[in-house]
């Protein structure tokens, strides 16, 4: 019981630290991602993931950059989807 609060305490705690982060480590960023740390490696072996290596072997990456990364190739949702199929038909007189 006890090692479990402790456990908790030590996530909320690693949480808070990466919240107020701006450059991140691998570990940050499969935190922040949900992804496993190999498959992030991987990303960056190719090259699908911005990052940066200032010293040639530490992997660093901005947070606002992997964010955005996150949320590129956005679908949209149905009613969006139905929306702009409406105004074609009534732009082009449909």
């Amino acid at each position: 019981m006890i090692q479990e609060i402790i456990s908790r305490l030590e996530r909320i705690e690693s949480l808070s630290t990466l919240a107020a982060k701006n450059v991140l480590n691998i570990d940050d960023v499969a935190i922040l991602t949900g992804m496993s740390k190999g498959y992030v490696y991987q990303l960056t072996h190719d090259k699908k993931i911005p990052f940066y290596k200032p010293t040639g072997k530490q992997i660093y990456f901005d947070r606002s950059e992997v964010e955005a990364w996150m949320k590129r190739n956005r679908v949209n949702s149905v009613d969006e989807a139905q929306s702009k199929a409406v105004s074609y038909v009534v732009r082009k007189g449909g």
